[in-house]
Order: structure tokens, then sequence, then C-alpha cells
């Protein structure tokens, strides 16, 4: 059976008509590449994910980065789930198992999943009010050649991303002189 199903999914995506079909996808357009700079951080217990990470973006001025890893736990989770307006708030003990998204001083996108104490997972947008319990560690990747900005897409009329390549930076201003010392 398993040898069955594999034959059927090597045959279906070596098919013609099937790599056609995806290659003139409209929603998978190829974005300019770039180098990763890496950030790591730790929050501390009590510190709000969301405000926290927004804080480091505007800091760092990130233009385009996403979440690596993050690994800790929270005694508050506060998610907008799936086709919801509001957020739902959640009380308790939980380990972080996901934490994903991008950021930009231009607008971020994050979702977050929680486990509570009996492997119960929840998951939803990160909405402010995720309060870390112990410890939350993250390693967050920039991209420096890119800049990410959120611009309303006409399918639903939501606010999605759009990669552009990074503005050129200016030049460094040069050094001022030094006025002469008498000796």
């Amino acid at each position: 059976m398993m040898r069955t199903l594999l034959l059927v999914f090597l045959l279906v995506g070596s098919c013609p008509a099937a790599t056609a079909q995806s290659s003139s996808s409209p929603a998978m357009t190829p974005a300019p590449a770039s180098t990763l700079r890496t950030y790591a951080l730790r929050l501390r217990p009590g510190q709000d994910v969301r405000q926290e990470l927004l804080a480091f973006v505007q800091q760092q001025q990130l233009r385009a980065a996403a979440v690596l890893t993050a690994v800790g736990s929270l005694t508050t989770a506060t998610l907008r789930l799936a086709n919801q307006e509001g957020p739902s708030v959640y009380h308790g003990h939980f380990e972080v198992v996901s934490l994903v998204g991008t950021l930009s001083v231009n607008g971020s996108h994050l979702h977050l999943a929680v486990a509570d104490s009996t492997g119960r997972t929840l998951g939803g947008h990160l909405l402010d009010g995720n309060l870390v319990y112990t410890t939350l560690e993250l390693v967050l990747g920039e991209l420096p050649e890119l800049e990410f900005r959120r611009e309303t897409d006409a399918t639903f009329g939501y606010q999605e991303l759009v990669v552009y390549p990074a503005p050129a930076s200016k030049p460094p201003a040069p050094p001022t002189p030094k006025p002469a010392r008498k000796k």
C-alpha cells in the first residue's frame, strides 16, 4: 500500500501538466535573495512577547526579518484564532511549541502555537498579552538586502506581505576633521 502511494505521488509530481501549472502559479513569484544576519534574544518573566519583538524591530530598524526559532513558556496566551474577530485569552502554564512570522518596521505578521500541561495545542495570530513565564529564547534572522511591506491584496482586502529589494543605503558621512593639537 505504501509503495503504491509513493509511486502515485512520484508519478503525479513528475507529470508535465502538474509541473507546468505549479511553475506558472501567480502566488509564487521569485523574490530577490539576501544574506542572513542573526540576533539571539532572551525574554524574561512577565515580558510581553509581541511588544518586546516589535520594540526590538524598531530599535534595530529591521526592514525584513523572520523568527527562526523560539522556545520557552508563557503564563498567559492571547491569540486571535482563525476566523475570529477578537482575542481569545488563556491563563495557565504553556510551552511555546512554535512562533513563526515576518518582522518589519513596515508591519509584522506573527503566529504562535502553545501546548498546555495535557499537550493540548492552541494556535493563532500573536497579539499583545502573551506573557513570559520562565523564559523565551528567540533567534531572529534579518535579511538586509530586502524590505518587507504590507500592502492591500485585492483578493480578500487584507494587508499582505510584499517583498522588495532594500533601498540603497546612504554612504556614511565623511569624518569631521579634528583640530590640530598644539605642542
